[in-house]
């Protein structure tokens, strides 16, 4: 091959290249912008030192009870190597966090619960892994969304939210109770439902939020997607009385299904792409049933 010809070849392969890698940064859950409820919810410094010193609280009394889990643990090597193939990603939905003190922790605990404060810290009670059976995909989904609580700053901005809702509230409660001429403490506590109820609102557009983040962080780090349907399935097994979702501070069962449906063809072709898989023939999802009672 000529100098040019080689020349034109290699151009055309940088060319090729760098426009995949836009369409691998375009595709799955669109990037939105980031709520600026946050900047009145405190400031991003403050909030992380406030998280690493309740983070370091609670494992310090989780080993006065020898509660956390040692480093060769099985069920927390596999976390760490679960996170350890999803953190690459979180740049993408917040580019802060390739600055942050990552932390994966294990607690033992029946609790079926985990979570990631700002700034990076993990934790996984050792009950939503046995209760639950999870696939290395479902952990990949639980963790995503702990995840992307933190990288979307939900903390920051629910506090935020909460200082402007209550604010209005009680200004609005003590509006009408001068006009219309009852007791003024009677307005505060009508204000303070109001602020109440709003703010649960927050909370569920979080959730959601959190859960196609979710989705999006583990497609990318090769695990199937369709697992967040799984593990609401089986979240909804072990939790027959759920509350009704218009009160609740997370959406129901149901609702967090639906959500993720419609939105499984944004993320199964990143899946597919992660996997080296032609994403019109993926093989089912397959997961684990749960535990006998």
């Amino acid at each position: 091959m000529k100098k040019p010809e080689l020349k034109n070849a290699l151009l055309a392969l940088v060319l090729c290249t760098s426009v995949l890698s836009l369409h691998a940064q375009n595709d799955g859950i669109p990037v939105t912008s980031m709520s600026p409820m946050r900047n009145i919810g405190g400031d991003a410094r403050q909030f992380d030192e406030q998280s690493r010193l309740q983070y370091n609280q609670m494992l310090s009394e989780a080993h006065k009870k020898d509660a956390v889990a040692t480093d060769r643990n099985p069920q927390l090597i596999r976390l760490r190597a679960i996170a350890k193939r999803l953190i690459p990603f979180t740049t993408r939905w917040n580019p802060d966090a390739a600055k942050w003190d990552w932390q994966v922790n294990l607690l033992n605990s029946p609790t079926v619960n985990a979570f990631c404060m700002p700034g990076g810290r993990i934790a996984f009670y050792n009950g939503i892994l046995t209760k639950l059976n999870l696939t290395d995909d479902e952990v990949a989904m639980v963790m995503g969304h702990e995840i992307a609580h933190a990288l979307r700053e939900h903390a920051r901005e629910q506090a935020g939210k909460n200082t402007a809702t209550s604010l209005f509230a009680r200004l609005a409660g003590a509006g009408a109770a001068a006009y219309f001429g009852f007791d003024p403490r009677l307005g505060d506590a009508v204000g303070s439902g109001a602020a109440h109820v709003a703010a649960l609102k927050f909370s569920r557009g979080d959730e959601s939020e959190a859960d196609l983040i979710g989705m999006d962080l583990a497609a990318r780090a090769g695990y199937d997607p369709r697992a967040g349907v799984a593990l609401w399935q089986k979240m909804s097994a072990i939790n027959q009385r759920q509350p009704i979702g218009f009160l609740s501070t997370h959406p129901t069962g149901k609702d967090r299904i639906d959500n993720m449906n419609k939105n499984m063809h944004l993320v199964l072709p990143v899946y597919a792409r992660a996997k080296g898989l032609d994403a019109n023939q993926l093989p089912p999802y397959h997961s684990i049933a749960l535990p006998r009672s």
